[in-house]
């Protein structure tokens, strides 16, 4: 273990918080590697039960429930759970003690030094840049696995008599504020808004998180940076750097002098440097928020491997026929069926104002908007102006309702449902008729009803489908 971390308790228990697939994989790999562990959960339920369990089967003193919090304060070293918020009592009582508190992602480099990585991080189109990167890489020939906040701990791979030689690694903000040592082949940043406010005490703070990916950035780092977004071109400044070192490499969707990698309206087609690589229409993606996905992934391939192609035509027509071969991932803007007429589109991922913009934006039929959940302390009113395009009515939901209902009902036509999420969507199901849709992108997040969004978007599919002949998903929005 990095001996930085561990200076002046040598040898000492390593206490990890949080036992989700994160803190259970990072608590296995230390043990296996001799260290004494202590891995604690506030949780309850089954699922953090089993894993106590699973743990204490390979000599990690394990428990859910609670925290021994003296225990945490004369650690050497606190491991956190990216779900972990930083002012849980586990994470308080270490930092009183000066003990120094890492993440999940940090402990599981330390165990892969020789790997490969793409980062990619920003507030909306992570997930969908980090599978795209994994699925361009693999195409190439490497060995290549999605990792991080996409659902695969990187520990897990860790924990691997092979590991992988590449990464293409999603970091959440949270997660970069516990990785000091964050070093990537290749940074991506595919956009900033506000997000997370009901965790972070202000936008500059969560925005200083961002960055945190450019921290460790040198003369041979490869940055992968939306052109179109002033406050990803200026975020290193937020953690104090007059530049960032390396090379920037940018992609755009509005103008192509400004960056390599581009989308040309004209021909209809992404380009790299005036070159058309792949027409619009083979992209079997939704929305221009993913022609800027596929733009910023192809851009980070190319960084990563691209660029010293020995066949460079053969890597544009390999990356070219990998992106026509992408489908769209579950819960983001993904078509679950066309039933009755009406096509029902899982957007559950949109957990933020600007995600659930994103997708309104990119309606194009009339359409019904199930906006609600549990508040992130965003304003709706953005979304207004492009809502009367196309959409019909917002069906307002969950705790949230009230305070769409504020932002949103002197604009454009809202009704509050005051029931379950079955509730919701046979409302819905009353106010549409053949040729139109249902969109699910809340806009909040998904813990006043559900465990997280893709039970929400797994119930959204059920409800869809329910009672009504099926159908194959065919019509895009």
């Amino acid at each position: 273990m990095n001996a930085g971390i561990f200076r002046g308790r040598p040898g000492g228990e390593v206490a990890v918080i949080g036992l989700g697939k994160s803190g259970r994989s990072v608590a296995e790999l230390l043990a296996r590697d001799g260290h004494r562990v202590y891995a604690s959960d506030a949780g309850t339920g089954d699922a953090a039960r089993a894993a106590a369990e699973a743990l204490r089967a390979l000599g990690v003193d394990a428990e859910a429930g609670a925290h021994d919090l003296a225990r945490i304060a004369k650690a050497a070293l606190v491991v956190a759970s990216p779900g972990v918020p930083p002012d849980a009592p586990p994470l308080a009582a270490a930092r009183g003690a000066n003990v120094a508190v890492v993440g999940e992602i940090e402990v599981a480099l330390h165990y892969l030094p020789d790997l490969r990585y793409v980062a990619v991080t920003g507030t909306n189109g992570k997930t969908t840049t980090t599978a795209l990167v994994g699925h361009l890489l693999r195409a190439l020939g490497l060995d290549a696995v999605d990792a991080g906040n996409i659902g695969t701990p990187l520990a897990e791979l860790a924990l691997r008599e092979r590991p992988p030689a590449w990464a293409a690694l999603e970091l959440s903000s949270f997660q970069l504020h516990d990785t000091p040592s964050v070093a990537p082949t290749v940074g991506v940043v595919t956009n900033l808004s506000p997000d997370h406010l009901d965790r972070y005490p202000t936008l500059e703070a969560y925005y200083s998180d961002k960055a945190r990916l450019f921290a460790n950035a040198g003369g041979g780092s490869r940055w992968v940076l939306n052109a179109d977004d002033p406050e990803v071109l200026a975020l290193h400044e937020r953690i104090g750097l007059e530049r960032v070192a390396g090379e920037r490499i940018g992609f755009t969707t509005v103008n192509g002098d400004r960056a390599p990698f581009g989308f040309d309206r004209q021909s209809n087609a992404l380009v790299f440097r005036g070159d058309p690589f792949l027409g619009r229409e083979e992209l079997p993606l939704l929305g221009d928020h993913n022609v800027a996905n596929a733009l910023a992934a192809s851009a980070a391939v190319w960084a990563a491997v691209g660029r010293t192609a020995a066949d460079p035509a053969g890597f544009w027509r390999t990356v070219a026929e990998a992106l026509r071969g992408f489908h769209a991932l579950k819960h983001r803007m993904e078509p679950v069926g066309t039933y009755g007429g009406v096509a029902w589109i899982n957007d559950s991922k949109a957990t933020n104002v600007s995600s659930t913009l994103v997708a309104v934006k990119g309606m194009t039929r009339p359409y019904v908007l199930l906006l609600g959940g549990r508040h992130k302390g965003e304003a709706y009113t953005a979304l207004a102006e492009p809502f009367r395009a196309h959409g019909k009515v917002v069906l307002a939901y969950g705790e949230a309702a009230p305070i769409v209902e504020q932002d949103l009902g002197g604009l454009v036509r809202v009704e509050r449902v005051d029931g379950d999420f079955a509730a919701v969507m046979a409302r819905a199901r009353a106010l549409t008729g053949p040729g139109d849709a249902v969109l699910l992108s809340p806009a909040c997040s998904s813990f006043d009803m559900f465990r997280n969004y893709e039970e929400r978007g797994a119930e959204f599919r059920r409800l869809a489908a329910d009672s009504t002949p099926q159908q194959h998903p065919q019509e895009t929005p």
